[in-house]
């Protein structure tokens, strides 16, 4: 029997401008036939799975309706918009949920947003409910329970977007905590570099050693251990005064999150890109707003390739390969006790490098939105704010220069010191004594400098350092001060030269 895809609901949100995808599942041979107003399209099912595309409609509307039909199978979808639709992909700080975040309660209260929400089960399509876990999902508006347990930045940023825009703006979720990049990435795009290959080959080696069958026992194996982990995780917290991670392994034992890489482990290489991109690829979108990272600090030399990698693979399955994408570039982040200082500040500089060398992306600096011994921020109002201005000024052709963060630009040697020119639309201004840049010499001992400020130029000098050859600026995990904004109010961004 026919069956659209899931995203195909009531209340859903179609992207303004731009041909309409609408896809699903079928039994080979059946032919589909889509209604949406005056515009018709038929397909016939093929490898069990049809698409049509509908021609694009140049006006937000609302209140429309769909109708799908095949051989037994008929259903209208009411109260459509056509509006703006971007897929909000990432880990924990994107999945973190509206109630919990600090402006969430007077969101949840106050709000009356043109704002719907699709959430991406978080199941792995290995599972036995999968398919029927996928096909009971449809299109939110913000009303009753359901808004709660929306993504803080992709419904923060989806309403400033409506606000501006005066339409209306589809979310759809697709994310999850605790995931790296490669978890939703396909094999092949795995496979096509040796540096993006740290984690897959672990995951093939698990494979090539074990049965099918031994690889689900390694996994509910690991899900029973980790049951009971977390529940003396809980007591130990719930009745230990200043509790420690250090001693919570102590009185609980090895934590073994987020377990062994095997097929039916959500958080092994592919298998989020095939049990959740692929649930809601091709659905026509304006763009994706991402933000993720914090799980790859184990090996951040090689982010660089994988959210390039990323992009080119879900732009590749959108079949546009100039579909925005906005990146969070991490902010700054610490736990007590850890011993790695610059891990992030690599993963910063790969976001930043893809913004500078990927068409159509935007990067919100958000280098001040972190909180120590604390990797989940609560108040993500700036960070969505910072989205919301990329997606302006990228999207919907509202070039201010004031929504871009001051981006180092190039340095020189000068007068014993380094001279940065700032790409900026504003001047800048120092707000904290510390100044966040160490200057090397010749021989890589970075040494704490001052620095003057001048317009868009930066003079940096330490008397430590009389022919300086290296600068770094806020090149540190954590920092509790941000030195230096633009008039405009935005951070400049980490960097090394």
């Amino acid at each position: 029997m026919i069956r659209p895809a899931p995203l195909f609901s009531d209340n859903m949100v179609l992207q303004k401008g731009k041909n309409i995808a609408v896809f699903g599942k079928g039994a080979d041979g059946e032919r589909v036939n889509v209604k949406f107003g005056s515009d018709t399209a038929s397909a016939v099912v093929s490898g069990g799975e049809w698409k049509v595309m509908l021609p694009a409609r140049e006006k937000y509307e609302r209140y429309l309706e769909m109708t799908v039909t095949g051989e037994g199978y008929s259903r209208t979808f009411r109260n459509i918009a056509i509006g703006e639709v971007w897929l909000a992909g990432g880990q924990s700080n994107m999945e973190y949920e509206l109630q919990n975040c600090t402006t969430g309660k007077q969101h949840l209260e106050n709000d009356k947003p043109d704002v719907r929400f699709y959430y991406t089960p978080k199941i792995n399509s290995l599972e036995p409910d999968y398919e029927k876990t996928v096909a009971n999902t449809g299109w939110n508006l913000f009303e009753g329970e359901s808004p709660k347990s929306w993504s803080a930045v992709g419904y923060i940023f989806a309403k400033e977007l409506s606000e501006r825009l005066g339409c209306t703006v589809g979310v759809i979720g697709c994310n999850w905590g605790g995931t790296k990049a490669c978890h939703w990435m396909s094999e092949e795009s795995l496979k096509s570099d040796t540096d993006m290959r740290f984690d897959y080959d672990k995951y093939l080696a698990l494979i090539k050693n074990n049965s099918p069958e031994q690889l689900t026992e390694i996994y509910r194996e690991y899900e029973r251990y980790n049951a009971d982990w977390e529940h003396r995780r809980d007591e130990y917290y719930a009745n230990t005064p200043d509790p420690t991670w250090e001693d919570c392994l102590k009185a609980c034992g090895e934590c073994r999150y987020p377990g062994p890489p095997v097929p039916l482990n959500p958080f092994s290489p592919t298998a989020l890109y095939r049990s959740m991109i692929k649930v809601v690829c091709p659905y026509t979108l304006a763009g994706f707003i991402y933000y993720q990272g914090e799980s790859d600090d184990d090996n951040p030399g090689a982010y660089y390739k994988m959210l390039r990698g990323l992009i080119g693979l879900w732009r590749s399955d959108w079949g546009d390969d100039e579909l925005p994408f906005m990146i969070v570039q991490l902010p700054m982040h610490s736990y007590v006790g850890d011993t790695r200082t610059e891990n992030w500040s690599v993963i910063r500089e790969a976001q930043d490098k893809v913004y500078r060398t990927i068409k159509n992306t935007g990067l919100a600096v958000c280098i001040d939105c972190g909180e120590f011994n604390e990797i989940h921020p609560h108040d993500k109002e700036q960070v969505a704010h910072r989205l919301c201005l990329q997606a302006m000024y990228n999207v919907y052709g509202d070039r201010n220069e004031e929504y871009n963060a001051p981006i180092f630009d190039s340095c020189v040697q000068k007068n014993g010191g380094i001279e940065v020119t700032v790409r900026t639309s504003t001047p800048l201004e120092k707000r904290t004594e510390f100044t966040g840049f160490k200057l090397a010499g010749a021989d890589g001992e970075y040494k704490p400098a001052d620095c003057t400020l001048s317009g868009n130029k930066i003079f940096v000098s330490s008397p430590d350092v009389p022919e300086p050859l290296h600068i770094r600026y806020l090149w540190i995990n954590y920092s509790a001060d941000i030195p230096i904004y633009n008039k405009a109010g935005l951070p400049l961004a980490p960097f090394r030269a």
